[in-house]
């Protein structure tokens, strides 16, 4: 079973490009895109573990 960067990547690389910009969550009261998401989860940043466990948790991902 896929770990949850693991699991984003392989869905995030199968998302149109126009989708990529959609507002997937809402972190801080801050709209986070899938792009956004793409950039804090790779760079392992304290937020991008927040947007990872958020995801996981609605079954995004």
């Amino acid at each position: 079973m896929l770990e949850g960067k693991d699991r984003f990547l392989k869905v995030y690389s199968n998302l149109p490009i126009d989708v990529r910009k959609e507002i997937i969550v809402l972190m801080d009261n801050k709209p986070i895109s899938w792009d956004v998401a793409d950039e804090e989860i790779e760079k392992e940043t304290p937020i991008g573990k927040k947007i990872l466990k958020k995801l996981v948790q609605l079954n995004f991902i």
